[in-house]
């Protein structure tokens, strides 16, 4: 597993915080467990549903988004807002196959404000990669 934070300093809007993990599980599998109900809160937070480009959708927590790209086992990219006074973010997952039996996982959320609680997502974001792999197995 590897935990990565990135940004810039000189924009407000373009801060990002990166995850990414590698799984033991072929691309094939960790894409089908997120494909499920169970998956699908793994990664927006429970109640999330992951639908096709331009769905909505909202989690329990508050938080919410539309769907922006939807590419079966490639990427999902959705806004995100933290709640309803909160600007839009951005967040894109991507999986590549690294072998036969090995997938990367990398989760980038940006256009982060200035004020965004980056230890807070990183955390959030490892989280639900765990949750993701906890459902492949």
């Amino acid at each position: 597993m590897a935990t990565e934070t990135t940004g810039t300093e000189d924009s407000t809007l373009t801060d990002s915080v990166r995850v990414t993990r590698t799984l033991t599980k072929p691309i094939d599998t960790v894409w089908a467990a997120l494909m499920t109900d169970a998956g699908a809160s793994a990664l927006l937070g429970e109640g999330g549903e992951l639908g096709n480009k331009g769905d909505g959708w909202q989690a329990a927590d508050g938080t919410y988004g539309v769907t922006r790209s939807f590419h079966p086992l490639e990427q999902i990219r959705f806004s995100w807002h933290a709640d309803a006074d909160a600007p839009a973010t951005l967040v894109d997952l991507s999986m590549k196959a690294v072998d036969d039996n090995s997938t990367l996982l990398e989760l980038v959320h940006e256009n982060l404000p200035e004020d965004a609680d980056r230890d807070y997502l990183t955390e959030k974001w490892d989280s639900a990669l765990t949750r993701i792999e906890e459902q492949a197995n």
